[in-house]
């Protein structure tokens, strides 16, 4: 099985949801418009969202050389409770003309008594309402989402959108599907959300192949003409027969749709592959501000050309001993490096592989980097930008800013 359907086969035994404090938190600051390098500061009427003083600390003060790292204090809940409801699109407002499960995770009011981690269909919390909203797929969601929600973002996630199908099944489809739901929230959201969502300040984010979903929604344009070329060069196999193995099946993996790409581009339709530069047009949206597409697969889809598209704030997570990327194609620093936004990162989890989402420390610092990541691009909190910055990862001897080298 291929690593990607590994995370599916994980994911559906693990419920990755975070206990969130039921301390009543303060008004959330207003998102606004990120500029390229510095947040632009929320209208003076609006109170930022309650932050412990060790959190501010740990994410804007240096520390001396001889003092112990900061802690990754953003992986601790926030002071929103979260909640959880689930909805139906109808084909007739849906991108791909099919009915569209979503699930949306929101700040709540813990429900008296409640001894739970987060609360199915509870009351919104509507104290720092609206909330910058994250778009992902629910697979993804039921990992990180209530961490994110007790931070006070509200969390949309496309229900069963899954690897198993194959390539060709969802590459251009996913993305659509989430774009639908970012519609749908946006112009008629459900009365029990009335209010509590900023579309307009929206985050896209996801891991593996929800990370390849990410990277098409950040502006990513398939270039035809490398993905032929690539798959028409075949796997590039190396000495150890066990890793040749995972070659071939990656390989193949992103590779089958090259043998019935004629069909495969019907199926997509003219709309979107006719890009008279040779690349298809781009399945963003404007309401996207920033975005973080984690270990994406098959990037080698885009091309360089394709990932030049990209003028989003981006901030790549990946694994250095990701078992997909092999000598075929170093899927993230080939994806990192051709981005053509200014404002981009990648954090490189040393010794780390595919499946380090589901062990406690790596997803701990996953939640953190999330959490400062959005909090500076969609909820104005400029002391985040130091939790996630380049001084901030290499004072880690196990995190490396931008490709990592071994010693």
């Amino acid at each position: 099985m291929h690593s990607s359907g590994l995370i599916l086969l994980i994911v559906a035994i693990c419920l990755g949801a975070c206990a969130a404090s039921a301390s009543t938190p303060g008004q959330a600051v207003e998102p606004t418009a990120p500029a390229a390098d510095t947040p632009s500061p929320p209208p003076a009427a609006a109170a930022a969202a309650t932050t412990s003083t060790a959190t501010v600390a740990a994410a804007s003060t240096p520390l001396p050389s001889t003092a112990e790292p900061p802690a990754f204090t953003l992986a601790e809940p926030g002071p929103y409770f979260p909640g959880k409801r689930s909805f139906t699109i109808p084909a007739s407002e849906s991108r791909t003309d099919r009915v569209i499960g979503i699930t949306v995770w929101y700040p709540a009011l813990k429900p008296v008594d409640y001894t739970g981690t987060q609360a199915q269909d509870a009351a919104s919390d509507e104290s720092g309402a609206p909330y910058p909203l994250l778009l992902t797929s629910t697979i993804f969601g039921n990992e990180f989402a209530a961490h994110l929600t007790s931070h006070g973002f509200v969390v949309a996630g496309v229900d069963a959108q899954e690897p198993s199908q194959g390539f060709a099944a969802w590459v251009i489809g996913y993305p659509l599907e989430i774009l639908s739901m970012l519609d749908y929230l946006a112009a008629s959201p459900p009365d029990e959300l009335d209010g509590m969502l900023d579309a307009d300040h929206s985050g896209a984010l996801g891991y593996s192949f929800s990370g390849h979903n990410t990277l098409v929604l950040s502006g990513a344009r398939v270039d035809p003409e490398q993905y032929l070329a690539k798959c028409a060069q075949g796997p590039v196999l190396g000495p150890s027969p066990s890793e040749n193995i995972t070659i071939e099946q990656t390989y193949r993996y992103f590779c089958e749709m090259a043998t019935t790409w004629d069909d495969f581009t019907a199926q997509v339709g003219t709309e979107i592959t006719a890009g008279e530069d040779g690349l298809w047009h781009a399945l963003s949206d404007e309401r996207i501000r920033a975005a973080m597409p984690m270990a994406p697969d098959g990037p080698w889809l885009f091309g360089e050309r394709g990932l030049a598209s990209i003028d989003l704030p981006i901030l790549m997570i990946c694994g250095t001993a990701d078992s997909r990327d092999t000598a075929y194609i170093d899927s993230c620093v080939y994806a990192f490096e051709h981005l053509g936004t200014a404002e981009k990162g990648l954090i490189s989890f040393v010794d780390q592989g595919h499946l380090m989402v589901f062990d406690s420390q790596p997803k701990a610092r996953i939640k953190h980097f999330i959490t400062a990541f959005f909090g500076y691009h969609l909820q104005g909190k400029k002391e985040y930008r130091d939790a996630y910055s380049q001084e901030f990862v290499e004072q880690f001897g196990d995190l490396a800013w931008g490709a990592y080298t071994p010693p």
